[in-house]
């Protein structure tokens, strides 16, 4: 098989690519924005309106470039219940909705250990088990109809085939359902008598079915085109590297999150209170992750169209010293209960400058990260901020390592998604950053570590009064 459709669902946006995977490249994309319906009964996914963009454009792909398979990739924190028709038994729930956490207490009497699960309590929706026990708490007469819970890569997998089924990656990112030590469902599964309805698990580079014939008739796709399981992003990220690349290393997946998993690491006491989790990799094996909503900030602090920065401009940056300081936003993280502020005002900065100096912010957010779970060796940008020169620069001054990105894809997702299919021609094209890296911006990031510390109190990263 060359040519794989590849349906990539993220946070804020959605795409289906065509890879190719002799090139190993995305030879064609579609796009469109990813929203939330903050409609009854609470803010949810429009799977309906993302669905018929997927159809439209495997239809639109197909008629380009014939797929000869499918493989999906999506957002975590993410469950989908269906009853036993295949309908929704209750819309699939935006996880930046702060309704679980209404139910906060009684689920922290139920939820298991750190030590169990990897996952760390986490605000809003972002534990699925949070999810889970607030939909059944709060709507007992629809979850009581409730067949079959699906990580959502899988959703759409049961959309294309028909089969239901579950898969190792999403259930091991911070879900609370899943013991990634013992490979197996956590405790939380069974005290709350859900084991019953998880559909089988699968891995990921499985055939789950070929598209439904209807599908087929109403995309021009052949007959028994197979259909992958999917990944994770984040782990779809790391898949091509995990491939080609030798231990120890880390990837930085960017976008709305900023997720860093480190392979070979050293053996350290991850700090649950710092957003620091074990993720479950394509292999099976846990991994040491850690994450932030860099994305997210930047579209905050700098809207759609941030000013292109210079090297001049972030020198003058360094130089002054104007820094910005955690959290933004604020509740995850390393620093969740910091609130953020500049050193100086910012009103001072050029726009460009003020490129720089977010860019410098989240480098150091990212340092920071690594720091805590015990990453080692070459760092590897992927996503929008392997084009940041900014990033890249701070970032390689923060850690003293070297700093890897490749530039000339916006996102690895696809790619390793597409990975599932047949891995002999992955290739991750990433280049070493070349640009100079003065001994000022080294101080830069020392200085900013010293004015963090003071957000840190307990190893919590709280504020101090």
């Amino acid at each position: 098989m060359r040519i794989v459709g590849v349906i990539d669902i993220g946070k804020t946006n959605a795409k289906v690519a065509a890879v190719d995977l002799d090139r190993f490249e995305e030879i064609a994309v579609r796009k469109t924005a990813n929203g939330v319906v903050e409609g009854d009964p609470y803010p949810h996914f429009d799977v309906e309106r993302l669905w018929a963009f997927v159809l439209d454009s495997l239809k639109a792909l197909q008629a380009e470039h014939p797929l000869e398979a499918i493989s999906i990739t999506t957002h975590g924190a993410t469950a989908v219940v269906l009853d036993e028709a295949g309908g929704l038994a209750l819309p699939v729930l935006d996880y930046e909705f702060g309704g679980p956490g209404t139910l906060s207490e009684a689920y922290e009497r139920l939820r298991p250990p750190f030590t169990e699960t990897g996952s760390a309590r986490l605000p809003m929706g972002l534990n699925v088990g949070a999810q889970l026990f607030w939909q059944q708490q709060t709507f007992p007469d629809a979850f009581a109809k409730v067949a079959t819970i699906l990580t959502y890569a899988q959703y759409w997998t049961f959309r294309l085939t028909g089969i239901r089924v579950n898969e190792l990656t999403s259930l091991g990112c911070h879900t609370d359902l899943w013991n990634p030590n013992a490979g197996t469902f956590s405790s939380l599964v069974d005290s709350q008598g859900w084991r019953h309805l998880f559909a089988p698990v699968r891995k990921a580079d499985e055939i789950v079915g070929a598209l439904l014939p209807e599908l087929c008739a109403a995309t021009g796709i052949p007959n028994g085109t197979p259909v992958y399981c999917g990944i994770h992003d984040s782990n779809a990220s790391l898949l091509p590297h995990l491939l080609t690349r030798q231990a120890p290393f880390s990837v930085v997946s960017t976008g709305t999150w900023v997720v860093m998993l480190a392979v070979g690491a050293d053996e350290v006491t991850l700090d649950e209170h710092r957003d620091t989790l074990i993720n479950v990799n394509a292999l099976g094996d846990p991994v040491p992750s850690a994450r932030f909503m860099g994305g997210r900030a930047f579209a905050l602090l700098l809207g759609d169209s941030a000013a292109s920065s210079s090297f001049e401009d972030e020198s003058a940056v360094v130089a002054a010293e104007h820094m910005l300081l955690p959290s933004l936003p604020e509740g995850s993280g390393p620093f969740p209960s910091a609130k953020a502020c500049w050193t100086m005002d910012e009103g001072t900065l050029t726009p460009s400058e003020k490129t720089a100096a977010v860019s410098f912010y989240l480098a150091l957010m990212t340092a920071t990260c690594l720091d805590l779970i015990g990453a080692r060796g070459d760092i590897v940008v992927e996503g929008p901020f392997a084009a940041n020169a900014a990033y890249l620069r701070m970032l390689q001054a923060a850690t003293g390592r070297p700093v890897f990105a490749d530039a000339h894809n916006v996102t690895g997702t696809s790619l390793g998604a597409a990975s599932l299919v047949d891995g002999r021609h992955v290739r991750t094209g990433v280049q070493a950053f070349a640009g100079p890296v003065p001994e000022s911006f080294a101080r830069y990031a020392e200085n900013w570590r010293s004015l963090t510390k003071s957000h840190v109190q307990n190893g919590a990263g709280d504020r101090q009064s």
